[in-house]
């Protein structure tokens, strides 16, 4: 009878609470503690409002954010971030131009440009075996070149269209912005994806070791090539929210977004090596560096300061991923 009163306190506490990531747990204890300083800079910095409004700006670096997470898991990196962002909210609005039809095929036409230049990264990663941080910077810089003849230099013309500023700033439910119903949508998806579905244990298992995956039988570049596409599509469908949400699309729209997006997948805990992460640790780190850029901006922080900080924070858990024994 004693040996089990002395096992009831470990049984009883929740799995949940057993089985928490310490990384996702010190994410969200940041957070808290980012509430609590913003609020001594800004007595409306709790508000309801105000945080819902954090909210649907997270939502746009979620979008992105998944994109990179599932590469990173893969053990490579996607540089192509930003014009991939600033390619699909161009192009978005850019089909806008053309009459209804246009206004139609706006969002999809953005997210397919997208997926062409993750395909041209999967391609030189999956099958031409060139290193991710090589071929996307690449691709990116093709990228940047492609819209520059396009505009001839000059900032776009073109306008976002309705459904666009009404998945970027409208609301379907009372109280609850579509970007981040977008987000959650998103979010349930790579979730099932990535625990439910062969294509989830691949991406997990190539990033642990790609030579066994492939010695498994899993078609180890085809995930490669499926994962590179998907983070393009969702690099250019973040721009074309962010198109909706500013009316228009602008060439240096996706710079912004490619350090915040890495901080905050490694910031929740996916190993910047692969093979380890999950979703909620994204989420965490999403909501944490928003906030950070919210107190940042608050305190008139430079653009070069931020830059700096996102940089000490990828370098930081890029040591301790590396140190620790499950990638040893």
């Amino acid at each position: 009878m004693s040996n089990v009163t002395r096992e009831e306190p470990v049984s009883s506490l929740p799995k949940i609470v057993r089985r928490l990531d310490p990384a996702i747990a010190t994410a969200f204890g940041c957070i808290i503690l980012l509430l609590i300083i913003g609020s001594f800079y800004s007595t409306s910095f709790l508000s309801p409002e105000y945080l819902l409004q954090q909210l649907k700006v997270a939502s746009f670096l979620g979008v992105i954010a998944t994109g990179m997470m599932i590469v990173i898991l893969l053990g490579q990196i996607d540089l192509s971030v930003p014009w991939s962002v600033a390619v699909g909210g161009m192009m978005a609005c850019a089909a806008a131009a053309y009459g209804p039809a246009g206004e139609m095929l706006a969002i999809p036409f953005g997210i397919v440009c997208g997926m062409a230049i993750g395909l041209a990264n999967g391609i030189g990663v999956a099958y031409l075996r060139i290193p991710s941080m090589i071929i996307t910077l690449a691709t990116n810089a093709v990228a940047q070149g492609l819209m520059v003849l396009y505009t001839g230099g000059f900032s776009p013309q073109d306008s976002a269209t309705s459904a666009m500023r009404y998945l970027a700033t409208g609301f379907l439910l009372p109280g609850i912005p579509n970007a981040v119903l977008i987000w959650a949508l998103i979010g349930a998806g790579t979730v099932f994806a990535l625990t439910r579905t062969t294509f989830g244990r691949s991406v997990y298992g190539i990033g642990n070791r790609e030579s066994a995956a492939y010695l498994s039988g899993i078609n180890t570049r085809r995930i490669v090539l499926i994962a590179f596409i998907a983070s393009g599509a969702l690099s250019a469908f973040g721009g074309g929210l962010l198109a909706g949400y500013a009316s228009k699309a602008a060439q240096s729209m996706g710079d912004a977004y490619l350090l915040p997006s890495i901080a905050a997948v490694v910031l929740g805990g996916t190993s910047i090596l692969g093979g380890r992460g999950s979703y909620l640790g994204t989420v965490a780190g999403v909501i944490l560096i928003t906030l950070l850029q919210s107190i940042l901006s608050v305190m008139q922080m430079p653009e070069a300061g931020r830059q700096i900080i996102y940089g000490v924070v990828i370098i930081a858990m890029l040591l301790l991923y590396g140190r620790s024994p499950a990638n040893r």
